[in-house]
C-alpha cells in the first residue's frame, strides 16, 4: 500500500518530487526508490571559445540533489557542481575542432545516480585564413564547415550529411572560392572580403556580374538560393507547398492586377469549394486590398497569403470570376501540391483535326512519363502539326528538353545524322572537363530513348517527325524551354513563335548544397548544333517591338485569359492556327505584361520571379547526392 502511494506521489505531483532544484520531468521510480533525472540541452549551432553548459535535474522528495558532474567525451569537466543553477563553463579551445559529446551525471542525497543522454556539440575555434585580394584557396578547404551543421541523413536521398562544425565565415569563404572556380563570368565578380558582409545569403548576392545586355537587362538574372529540403522535394517529386494555382500578375504596382493563369488538377485550387478557373481576378488577400494596398504590412500579408511556406496554412481570397459582376470569397489551405506538367493533350476540332496541342508547364522529373504518353497519343492520331504551349514553362532538366525535341523532330534530322541538341560551355578554367562530374565535356545528344527520370530507362521514344512546330511563349518561357527552341533551330526544324518574348536564359547550373542551403549560380552556357546560343534577351516573334537579336517567324500576341488553355478560341492558339493557314498575324500589342509566378518583393510592389520556374539542369543534378 505504501509503494502504491509513493508511485502516485512521484508520477503525478511533480512539485513534491522536485527537491534540490532544477525542475524537469518526474524522477524514475522502481520498488521503494526513485532515481533522479537529468538532461542536457543540445547545441543549436557551432560553438567556440567559452561556452556555458547547463543541466535540468529533478530528485524525489525527501531526497535532494547532491551534485551534478558534467563530462566531455566521457571525461569529467571540472569539479562536480553542488548547488543550483547546475551549470559549468567549458573552454572549447581545450578540445579539437569537431563534434564532442556532452553529458552530465546527477547524484541525489540518497546516493542514487542518473546519467543524461549525451548530446553533440560542434566546436569550431580555428577561423579561415584572413582574406587576401585575388588569392583564392580551394573551395574544398571550406566546404561543409557549417554555422549550424546538420546531423543524420537526408530524408530525400538517404545519404548521411557530411557537415562539420564551422561558422558563417567558413560558409562565405566557400562561396567565394566556389564562385571563382565555377561561375561562368568569374572574372566579372568583385572580390569582396567575406568578413565585410554579415549574412551568408547577403554575401552570395554580391557574387555575380553587374554587366548588362544589349537591351539594358542584367546579364545575370538567375542568381538565387533555396532551402535544400524544399529544393529536393520539388526537383525529385515535383511537389511544393501551395494551393495549385499559378497567378499571372499583369500589373506589378498599384493598381495591381492578378489573374489565374492555370491550376493543377486535384489541388486545393480546383476543389469544389474554390473552383478557381483561368481568368479569375484577385481582389483581396486575407482582407487586404490586393489592387491598391501599398503599405509594408499590406504587402507582407499579400505575400504570406499568395506564397505559403508550409502546408496547412489557411488564407482567404476575394475573387472575381471572368465575365461575372459579383465577387466571391474562398478559403484555401496549402498542401503539398504535385505538379502535373503535361495537360490538355488533344487534337483540335476540324478543320484543324490533324493539329496536336499540349500544355507543357515544367521539365521536372515526373514530366518524362507524361510526355512519353502525350507524344504516343499524338503519334497514334497521325498529327501533321503540333502546337506546343510552353508559355508558363520555366525549364528544368535539359535531358527532358532533348527528349521533347527528338519526339518532335524524329530521327531523320537528329540521331540519324548524329546532330547535337546542345553543347555545354563552362568558363575558361574548364574548357574540356565538366568540373562537377569530372567527365569529358560532351554534347547533349537528341535522346531517342527514355532517360529514366520517371519511367523505365532506355525505352524507344515516340516521334512525330515534324519539319516545323508552333510554340506558344511568354515571359515565363525560360531556360530548358528555350533550349527546345534553340535545339530544333540547330537541326533545321522551323520554329514558329506565337506569343511574347521569352525570358532569355541560355545558361544553366548544377545546384549546389552547402550547410542546408542550395545555391544556384550560372556555370555554363548552351549552344546548338550550329553553335548558336546568344539569346540572353530572349526569343521574340518577328513583329515584336522587344529589343532582342533572336527573332523567329511568328506573331506577337498577348495572353488571352478569357478562354481556357487549349481552346481554339484562345488568342495565342487561334493566332497559331491562323498563321498556319495563311502566314498572317493579328495586330501586335503595344506592350505585353510581365510573367506569372511572381512575388511582391517590397512596398513599391516590385515583383520577383520564382526561381523554381527558371531552371536548366543537367541530368547529373537528378542523380547527385549534393545537388548542384
Amino acid at each position: 500500500m505504501r509503494i502504491t502511494a509513493l508511485l502516485a506521489l512521484c508520477g503525478l505531483i511533480l512539485t513534491a518530487c522536485g527537491g534540490g532544484g532544477g525542475g524537469g520531468k518526474a524522477a524514475n521510480c522502481a520498488g521503494n526508490a526513485c532515481t533522479p533525472t537529468v538532461s542536457v540541452a543540445p547545441a543549436t549551432a557551432s560553438v567556440s571559445g567559452s561556452v556555458g553548459l547547463g543541466a535540468t535535474v529533478a530528485a524525489t522528495a525527501p531526497s535532494t540533489i547532491k551534485s551534478v558532474q558534467f563530462s566531455v567525451d566521457g571525461a569529467a569537466l571540472g569539479a562536480a557542481v553542488t548547488a543550483a543553477p547546475y551549470s559549468v563553463t567549458w573552454d572549447t579551445t581545450t578540445s579539437a575542432d569537431g563534434f564532442h559529446q556532452i553529458s552530465a551525471t546527477v547524484t541525489d542525497s540518497a546516493g542514487l545516480t542518473a546519467t543524461a543522454t549525451s548530446v553533440s556539440y560542434p566546436v569550431s575555434n580555428t577561423p579561415p585564413s584572413p582574406w587576401q585580394q585575388a588569392l583564392f584557396n580551394p573551395a574544398s578547404q571550406f566546404v561543409a564547415r557549417c554555422a549550424v551543421p546538420r546531423s543524420g541523413k537526408d530524408s530525400i536521398t538517404g545519404a548521411a550529411y557530411n557537415d562539420q562544425p564551422g561558422s558563417a565565415l567558413y560558409e562565405k569563404n566557400w562561396l567565394r572560392s566556389w564562385t571563382n572556380d565555377l561561375y561562368l563570368w568569374f572574372s566579372e565578380v568583385p572580390d569582396t572580403d567575406p568578413a565585410s558582409v554579415a549574412a551568408t545569403l547577403d554575401y552570395f548576392k554580391v557574387l555575380k556580374t553587374s554587366a548588362i545586355t544589349v537591351s539594358g537587362a542584367p546579364k545575370d538574372k538567375f542568381h538565387f538560393t533555396y532551402s535544400t529540403p524544399a529544393w529536393e522535394n520539388l526537383s525529385q517529386n515535383g511537389s511544393q507547398a501551395g494551393y495549385g494555382v499559378d497567378w499571372a500578375i499583369l500589373a506589378v504596382t498599384a493598381p495591381r492586377k492578378a489573374l489565374v493563369a492555370f491550376t493543377e488538377p486535384g489541388s486545393p485550387a480546383t476543389a469544389a469549394s474554390a473552383n478557381l478557373v483561368r481568368g479569375a481576378a484577385l481582389l483581396q488577400v486575407d482582407g487586404v486590398d490586393f489592387i491598391n494596398n501599398d503599405t509594408q504590412a499590406g504587402v507582407d500579408t499579400i505575400n504570406a497569403g499568395l506564397f505559403p511556406t508550409a502546408i496547412n496554412q489557411s488564407h482567404t481570397f476575394q475573387i472575381l470570376d471572368f465575365g461575372v459582376s459579383n465577387p466571391r470569397t474562398i478559403t484555401l489551405v496549402s498542401a503539398n501540391v504535385t505538379s502535373t506538367p503535361v495537360q490538355n493533350v488533344t487534337t483540335l476540332p476540324p478543320p484543324n483535326n490533324l493539329v496536336g496541342y499540349m500544355l507543357f508547364n515544367d521539365h521536372l522529373a515526373n514530366s518524362e512519363s507524361e510526355l512519353v504518353s502525350a507524344f504516343t497519343t499524338l503519334q497514334a492520331a497521325g498529327v501533321t502539326d503540333l502546337v506546343l504551349d510552353i508559355r508558363y514553362n520555366g525549364g528544368g532538366y535539359l535531358d527532358i528538353a532533348s527528349e521533347v525535341a527528338y519526339m518532335i523532330a524524329g530521327a531523320g534530322r537528329t540521331t540519324n545524322t548524329n546532330k547535337t541538341f546542345e553543347f555545354t560551355q563552362f568558363n575558361s578554367k574548364h574548357p574540356n572537363i565538366d568540373p562537377i562530374t569530372g567527365g569529358t565535356i560532351a554534347p547533349v545528344p537528341f535522346h531517342n530513348v527514355t532517360q529514366g527520370f520517371s519511367t523505365t530507362a532506355n525505352q524507344p521514344l515516340p516521334t512525330l517527325n515534324l519539319k516545323n512546330v508552333y510554340v506558344l511563349t511568354g515571359a515565363d518561357t525560360c531556360s530548358a524551354s528555350e533550349a527546345i527552341i534553340n535545339g530544333l533551330n540547330g537541326v533545321g526544324v522551323t520554329v514558329y513563335q506565337i506569343g511574347s518574348t521569352t525570358c532569355g536564359k541560355p545558361y544553366g547550373f548544377y545546384p549546389q548544397d552547402n550547410c542546408g542551403t542550395t545555391y544556384f549560380s550560372i556555370e555554363f552556357q548552351g549552344v546548338n548544333a550550329i553553335n548558336a546560343g546568344n539569346y540572353s534577351d530572349g526569343f521574340a516573334p518577328q513583329n515584336s517591338t522587344t529589343k532582342t537579336n533572336s527573332l523567329l517567324p511568328g506573331c506577337s500576341v498577348a495572353d488571352d485569359f478569357s478562354q481556357a488553355l487549349g481552346s481554339p478560341a484562345e488568342g495565342r492558339l487561334a493566332a497559331a492556327l491562323n498563321y498556319r493557314s495563311n502566314a498572317s498575324c493579328p495586330t501586335p500589342p503595344t506592350a505585353i505584361a510581365a510573367n506569372a509566378g511572381l512575388q511582391i518583393d517590397s512596398r513599391s510592389g516590385l515583383m520577383i520571379a520564382s526561381p523554381l520556374r527558371q531552371l536548366r539542369l543537367p541530368k547529373a543534378a537528378f542523380t547527385r547526392t549534393a545537388i548542384k
